[in-house]
C-alpha cells in the first residue's frame, strides 16, 4: 500500500457553525420511535483527493457523530458508542462496512474498492479516511453515495474530488444518490 499522506486531512470541508450542538426540537426521523435531534441539519460531507504522486485516492468522510451512531445502531441491531468503544475493532469493522455499503465509486466506469484506515471524533463529527491504490488516471469518477438516507429525508450529501488541483463539488438531496464527475 501507498504511504499515507495526511496532509489532506487538515482541509476545513464546511464551516463549523453547521456542526453545532444546538437543540432543534425536531423529531424527523425514519428509523423507528421518534428521536429527538440535536442539530437542525443533516448532511455528511465527502472528500476525495487524487494523489497523483501515490496514485491513490484519498477519501475522507464526515458525518454528525449522533446521526452515525444511530445509523450504526439500527443497521447492526448493536449499541455503538464511537467515542468510547468497548471493542475499537470492533466498531471500526462496523464504520468501515457502513460506509462501504452506501458510498461506492467507479473510476472511468470500473469500480474500485477502498481500505479503510481510520476514524477519528472531530467536535460533534466523525471522520472516516479510507484509501484506494492503484489510480493512475482519473476522467470520470461515478460516485454512488446514500449515506444516512434511511434515517431522514432531509438528508443531503456534499461531495468534494479533487484532481490535479481542480476541485468540483456537487451536493446530493435525498433520495438523489448518484454524482458523476468529468476531468
Amino acid at each position: 500500500m501507498a504511504t499515507w499522506s495526511f496532509k489532506w486531512l487538515f482541509i476545513f470541508m464546511l464551516p463549523a457553525g453547521l456542526f453545532s450542538t444546538k437543540d432543534s426540537g425536531s423529531t424527523t426521523n425514519l428509523a423507528g420511535p421518534q428521536v429527538k435531534e440535536f442539530h437542525p441539519i443533516h448532511v455528511s460531507v465527502t472528500e476525495i483527493n487524487h494523489n497523483f504522486s501515490e496514485k491513490t485516492f484519498e477519501i475522507s468522510c464526515k458525518l454528525f457523530t449522533d446521526d452515525f451512531e444511530k445509523v450504526l445502531t439500527q443497521n447492526y441491531n448493536t449499541k455503538v458508542d464511537l467515542i468510547n468503544p468497548p471493542d475499537r475493532p470492533a466498531v471500526e469493522k462496523l464504520v468501515s462496512d457502513y460506509i462501504a455499503r452506501h458510498l461506492q465509486l467507479k473510476n472511468d466506469g470500473k469500480p474500485v474498492a477502498f481500505s479503510f484506515i481510520g476514524y477519528e471524533k472531530d467536535n460533534d463529527a466523525i471522520f472516516s479516511y479510507f484509501q484506494v491504490d492503484d489510480v493512475v488516471s482519473v476522467k470520470k469518477l461515478e460516485i454512488t453515495n446514500n449515506i444516512l438516507f434511511e434515517l431522514f429525508t432531509d438528508q443531503f450529501n456534499l461531495m468534494h474530488v479533487i484532481v490535479d488541483g481542480k476541485r468540483k463539488s456537487k451536493k446530493l438531496d435525498y433520495p438523489t444518490k448518484l454524482a458523476v464527475f468529468n476531468f
